[in-house]
This record gives C-alpha cells, sequence and structure tokens, in this order.
C-alpha cells in the first residue's frame, strides 16, 4: 500500500510539472503573435488607403467639385446665401437656382461648386438679333443701275444708309454696355461711393415714403429682405452686363420677375437694416460694384 502511494505521488508531482511547462510554452507563444498583429494592421491599413478611398473620403466630394477652380464657377465659402452669390456675380438667384438644379435654393453647402454665368445654350440666343440687323441690308445690293444712279442726282442716299448700320453694328461690339441711367430718387447724396471703406454705392437722403425710382429699364430679380445689411431690397437686371441694387425701403411695389420701365416707381423710401431713411443704390458691372457717379447724369 505504502508503495503505491508514493508511486502515486511523483506521478502527480510529475503531472503538475508538465502542466506548467504546458502553460508557459503556450504563453510563450501567445506573446510572440501579440507582438506581430500590430505589424499587419498598419500594413494592411496603409494598403487600403492607398488603394481604395474609404467612405469618408467619398463623402468629402461635394456637388460640382469638378469644377472647381474654373472660370464660371464659384465655391460656396461660410456665410454665403444664393442671393449674395449672385448678387455678386451679376445675376438673379433664380437663374443662378435653375443653373445648377438646386431644389431648395436657400440650402446650400461650404464647398459646393456653383455655375454662375449662363450656359452656352442661353448665351447664343442673344446673338440673334445682330445677325438679323446684318440681313436687312441685303436687298439694296438688288437694286438696278438706273434706281441707284436716280437715287444719287435727289439725296445722298447710300450714305445715309450706311450711317445706321454703323451705329448698329459699333452698339453690337459693345455688347450691352449702353445704358442710359437715371436718379432713382430726388434726395441729396449722403454718403459717395468708397471702395476703401467697402461703401459699395451711394446713399441718397430723403423722407419715409419717398418714391425710389427704376434707374433704368430692367427685369426684377430680386425683391425681398434676405441679405443682411440691406433691408428690403429690389435687384434689377438691366442686361448682361448691368444689375441695379435699391436698399433699406420702407415697402416694396413690385415683384420678382416683373418687368419695369425707367423712372417707374418700385418702393418707397425707408430706413430697414439702416441707421437713418435713406436708399442705397449700388450700380453693379458684371457684378462688381462700380461708382454710380460715373453713369448718372449731372444735377
Amino acid at each position: 500500500m505504502l508503495k503505491f502511494k508514493l508511486h502515486t505521488g511523483a506521478y502527480q508531482s510529475i503531472s503538475k510539472a508538465l502542466a506548467m511547462a504546458l502553460v508557459l510554452l503556450l504563453s510563450a507563444c501567445a506573446s510572440k503573435v501579440t507582438q506581430r498583429a500590430p505589424v499587419e494592421d498598419r500594413n494592411n491599413n496603409s494598403a487600403r488607403s492607398s488603394s481604395t478611398p474609404t467612405p469618408s473620403d467619398s463623402a468629402k466630394l461635394m456637388p460640382g467639385s469638378e469644377n472647381a477652380g474654373k472660370p464660371g464657377y464659384y465655391t460656396v465659402k461660410p456665410g454665403d446665401t444664393l442671393i449674395r452669390i449672385a448678387l455678386e456675380s451679376g445675376q438673379g438667384h433664380r437663374d443662378v437656382a435653375r443653373w445648377n438644379a438646386l431644389e431648395n435654393p436657400n440650402k446650400i453647402e461650404v464647398g459646393q461648386v456653383l455655375r454662375v454665368v449662363p450656359p452656352v445654350s442661353e448665351e447664343g440666343v442673344v446673338a440673334k438679333p445682330v445677325a438679323s440687323s446684318k440681313v436687312s441690308s441685303t436687298p439694296l445690293q438688288s437694286q438696278t443701275q438706273s434706281q441707284t444712279q436716280s437715287a444719287a442726282k435727289n439725296e445722298p442716299a447710300p450714305a445715309a444708309a450706311a450711317a445706321p448700320a454703323a451705329v448698329s453694328e459699333s452698339h453690337a461690339k459693345s455688347g450691352e454696355d449702353d445704358v442710359s441711367f437715371a436718379w432713382p430718387a430726388k434726395g441729396t447724396v449722403v454718403a459717395a461711393f468708397d471702395e476703401s471703406k467697402n461703401r459699395k454705392g451711394v446713399d441718397i437722403g430723403g423722407a419715409a415714403g419717398d418714391p425710389v425710382l427704376a434707374s433704368a429699364d430692367g427685369k426684377v430679380v430680386y425683391a425681398g429682405a434676405g441679405l443682411r445689411g440691406y433691408g428690403n431690397l429690389i435687384i434689377l437686371k438691366h442686361n448682361n452686363t448691368f444689375l441695379t441694387a435699391y436698399a433699406h425701403n420702407q415697402s416694396l411695389a413690385v415683384k420678382e420677375d416683373q418687368t419695369v420701365k425707367k423712372g417707374q416707381k418700385i418702393a418707397e423710401m425707408g430706413n430697414s437694416d439702416a441707421d437713418s431713411v435713406k436708399l442705397h443704390f449700388e450700380v453693379r458691372k458684371l457684378g462688381k460694384p462700380v461708382d454710380p457717379a460715373q453713369y448718372l447724369p449731372a444735377r
């Protein structure tokens, strides 16, 4: 019996020793595996980032980003609104919304790239009247020799006919810069245009309710109070070159898309978003503010 017990005790000691050795062996193997794992993960991550974009990279692509930096496109910045972008580009905000297929014009995102010039299809329509004016002179060349001699005896018809043609051609070449502006209000100028002070137009004083008149024929491309610092504002588009803006009005007398004539009442003078009653009047050439005094007649 004693011999059996000693044998059993030795067996148990050997078993414990083997178990401990096995534990140490497994621990060593595990420590080696855990040391190699981070290296493999880093390699996998770098390989993934260099070959295919991650979902977060794709999410950074904004609408129109392929046109960023191209002429005729604008990248939205913090604080921008579609109305201000359109004004600074010399366009109507509805046109900009249409060109960019904006479902909600009030929702634009920083980094989004917008078209701010008309597509070629719309620009082509403007040139048609110029082509037709040249064709109108063709029948004059079909006159007979006798008719030409007879006209020459009575009056210098060829010279008279050539003069209007030359005038109309010069107007076409100068584009649509030939706009005759009139003063939009009868008050005196209380603040002049000053680019260095960021004064983008002239301020004309007056009394609340004084009429504000369209400075030239045009189309209302904005009527509202959605542009900070301008109060109740009207923007008229006169052609592809010129816009005029009328700010701080007490009330508006026209609506968007309405056509107005030079001298027509479009608003009443007020002090909306201003410290006094006045009309802030801007002339913008291709979206850039220019001194209205250079375009208005002398008083």
